[in-house]
């Protein structure tokens, strides 16, 4: 018989997504192990009543594991390197070795549940596609971080029948905003204060994207945890479920809700994409990230939607939260804190 989810341990807790979750677990009333690399924000979340380990999973040791998960019932596996470019050996550490070691030591410790955030970029192949399914695979992976969070997925499958006892949910949310983002947002806003306003856009943001606001991220995470009889490692796309067009988003978020100066041009992909690969070749000399990547200009380029069909029979999910809602809550909340 299934014991109750008393504790939960996140990880990637100091990142955005993470800290959200432990702020929702906490919430919830549950006993809340955190960990992440930055202890400043461990400190906040300590403050909250999380548990907090400062930890780098991507070196931690079968030693640092163990106390990290004993008596946690279910784990949720926020941390990885999320980036469009980078070293490959730094992802492989992050994204596949640390969920390696990671899901070995949770087995080990007798967990009940394993949820694990992937990523929808695995599908990503310089083509627009609608209503894309969990099944479906490019014929190569754009880049890295796609190529290693596939492989993550992968191992996660291989190694789980060592472990019956633990069930496993692979969640794949799409372009996640709202409080403590550090990507979508940040680099936009980054972008518009260096151009006064002016926002570059392949298509001129004629582009049909997949959103997901934070707390329904959080929400499909719960239901991971708690939903009875989910076939263990299925997959799941988590979206808000409200496709839009990339200049609507962006002009409800700036123009309309931050009241901020905006406009944005179109260029065109063709030499968007010949500069990113020229920013590309050039940061392998510099060691530098690149401000344009082949795989970020093509992201904003190409049409996007996901099926979460899924999603919503088997884990019950409907967002708790609109597409309008989910950018007036981020406004405000980009009010109170910058």
């Amino acid at each position: 018989m299934t014991r109750s989810i008393k504790r939960i341990l996140v990880t990637g807790a100091t990142g955005g997504l993470g800290r959200n979750a432990v702020n929702a677990l906490l919430e919830k009333g549950l006993q809340v192990r955190a960990t992440g690399r930055n202890a400043a924000v461990g400190q906040e979340l300590a403050i909250l009543g999380a548990e907090f380990f400062q930890l780098d999973l991507a070196s931690a040791t079968p030693a640092q594991l163990a106390p990290l998960l004993r008596d946690v019932d279910a784990v949720w596996h926020c941390a990885a390197l999320s980036s469009p470019w980078g070293a490959l050996a730094d992802f492989v550490a992050a994204n596949l070795s640390a969920t390696q070691r990671l899901f070995q030591a949770a087995g080990e410790q007798q967990v009940q549940r394993f949820v694990h955030i992937s990523t929808p970029a695995l599908y990503f192949d310089y083509t627009s596609r609608f209503e894309v399914k969990e099944d479906f695979r490019p014929a190569s992976y754009v880049n890295d971080y796609a190529a290693t969070k596939a492989q993550a997925e992968q191992a996660i499958r291989s190694a789980a029948a060592q472990f019956p006892q633990m069930q496993v949910v692979i969640l794949r949310p799409r372009a996640i905003f709202g409080p403590y983002d550090q990507v979508l947002i940040p680099r936009l806003s980054r972008v518009l204060t260096e151009r006064s306003g002016r926002l570059p856009l392949p298509r001129g943001g004629h582009v049909t994207l997949d959103f997901t606001y934070v707390e329904n991220v959080v929400h499909a995470m719960w239901l991971a945890t708690t939903r009875p009889d989910i076939p263990s490692c299925t997959a799941f796309n988590i979206t808000n479920q409200e496709p839009a067009l990339l200049r609507d988003m962006l002009q409800a978020l700036y123009r309309d809700a931050l009241g901020r100066p905006f406009n944005i041009v179109s260029v065109p992909y063709p030499l968007l994409a010949t500069v990113a690969r020229g920013m590309l070749l050039a940061s392998r000399l510099s060691g530098r990230e690149p401000a344009l990547t082949p795989y970020s200009v093509g992201a904003l380029s190409y049409d996007m939607t996901l099926d979460s069909s899924k999603a919503r029979q088997l884990l019950g999910y409907t967002p708790l939260v609109s597409l309008a809602d989910g950018i007036q809550r981020t406004a405000q909340w980009i009010k109170r804190h910058g």
